[in-house]
């Protein structure tokens, strides 16, 4: 691949050649420090970002709708758990295919099919609702198809961000796609709880379906001149198992995936975490659990915004903030107050939206531009599939032994996790930890091994 302005991203490495040190970089070519927007003075990307703040507002507002429409039809929480499973199933069965489909098609007219089948989705239920006619397999349905339009449109839209703004910009543009989806999280469901108690419902939906009218403005107000063009992958047998053998082999996409899984998996699950410690800790109802949330958002976001200040993705920062989500979580779990509890959890969506933006970031940099819609699927898979598949194990060990005993156990897999993938990276890469003094403070780091051998000499 060419490495000229009309580059997407740098080559990806050669399986033989070492994979990036945990100290450096995890994108091929050094980004240098910008400001915490500069990627909204790219045209394309201001107008696809002011789409998804309109957007992501009503996506919120709809998830609170959808759950509340469903438990107020039938009465029962497993109701509202098939939803949920039911919009996050596709993903799991099929998002690898939607990552071959998204590396062989143009990435804008892909996402106006895709942004537009859920907007009519969202306003044929606003329309069910609205007439009184909506019944309980008519949100299956929705959260079903919704769930099929998301296995092509996540990996779409995540690998577009690279065409808008270009590999030095790509590390600020992530950031704040993240900042602006948990800022939508703080607006999206208070908006919808004065819509459902003042006018009903099916005006939340009809709001999400007429909110994608942003984003598709947008798409089509942009500069395909402008757009960094990748070369597109072309139809042939074995993409798939292509994109699988394209990761296994790369220990610089391999273990950060890993990484989340676990971290997504067993220290992700907050509904089940913070809903008993609301209730069965603290004794302070749903009240607590939504200043739990809002806390977790506020921290998410400062998160976001912080990582867009940097300039570069590191594998070691990656560690690092895993780790320190891990120790977090098992801080918050022995907590004897409620406001000791609730402060903890700014720090934990910062770190939390850390470890996101780092490893979408990384996996990004470190990926052929032909082969990021696979894997881009990948860790879409693993990452938003996490939650569903450990939210029954770690329910059974909250029930069975207390909140405290749940949420500790998430992060010390998450924190162990760390430090092994760390430790592996760190031998994969021929590092060495070493420990010293720099003016006046101790650190602490990974080096070459060759270079701590002649520091000695030095």
């Amino acid at each position: 691949m060419s490495s000229g302005p009309g580059a997407a991203s740098a080559p990806a490495p050669d399986p033989h050649d070492s994979p990036p040190a945990l100290d450096a970089p995890a994108c091929a070519r050094p980004a240098r420090k910008s400001s915490m927007f500069s990627s909204l003075s790219v045209r394309n990307y201001r107008l696809f970002f002011m789409g998804q703040v309109v957007s992501n507002i009503g996506t919120w507002m709809q998830r609170i709708a959808q759950d509340w429409l469903v438990l107020s039809l039938t009465g029962s929480s497993a109701a509202v758990g098939i939803t949920t499973a039911l919009q996050f199933l596709p993903m799991l069965l099929f998002g690898l295919y939607g990552g071959v489909l998204v590396d062989r098609l143009r990435k804008r007219p892909t996402l106006l099919v895709t942004q537009t089948s859920m907007a009519l989705t969202a306003i044929a239920l606003a329309v069910l609702t609205l007439t009184g006619q909506v019944q309980v397999w008519h949100v299956y349905v929705a959260a079903f198809a919704v769930g099929l339009a998301t296995v092509v449109d996540n990996p779409a839209r995540q690998s577009f961000v690279s065409e808008l703004v270009g590999p030095g910009q790509l590390q600020n543009a992530v950031s704040l796609n993240s900042a602006n989806f948990q800022s939508a999280r703080l607006v999206g469901p208070a908006v919808a709880g004065l819509l459902i108690t003042g006018v009903g419902t099916g005006y939340a939906f009809l709001f999400n379906g007429l909110s994608f009218i942003a984003p598709l403005t947008g798409l089509l107000l942009m500069r395909a001149r402008e757009l960094h063009v990748v070369e597109r992958a072309p139809r042939a047998k074995g993409q798939l198992r292509e994109g699988v053998r394209y990761v296994t082999g790369r220990p610089e996409l391999i273990w950060p995936i890993v990484l989340v899984g676990f971290v997504g998996t067993f220290a992700f699950n907050f509904p089940v975490y913070l809903s008993a410690f609301a209730d069965d800790v603290f004794h302070a109802g749903a009240g607590a659990y939504s200043m739990f949330n809002t806390l977790m958002a506020v921290g998410s976001v400062a998160g976001a915004l912080l990582a867009a200040r940097r300039g570069t993705a590191r594998l070691r920062l990656l560690i690092v903030a895993a780790m320190a989500f891990g120790a977090l979580e098992i801080l918050a779990a022995t907590t004897p107050t409620l406001w000791m509890f609730a402060l903890l959890m700014v720090p934990l969506g910062l770190f939390g939206m850390t470890v996101n933006v780092t490893t979408n970031t990384s996996i990004q940099m470190s990926t052929d531009p032909a082969m990021r819609g696979r894997v881009m699927a990948l860790y879409m898979m693993v990452f938003l599939g996490g939650s569903p598949v450990g939210a029954p194990v770690v329910g059974w060990i909250t029930d069975t032994y207390g909140a405290r005993v749940g949420l500790a156990a998430g992060g010390a897999v998450a924190a162990l996790a760390a430090a092994v993938i760390g430790l592996i990276l760190a031998r994969v890469g021929n590092l060495r930890l070493s420990v010293g003094w720099h003016r006046g403070h101790p650190r602490v780091r990974f080096v070459p091994r060759e270079q701590e051998q002649l520091a000695p000499a030095a």
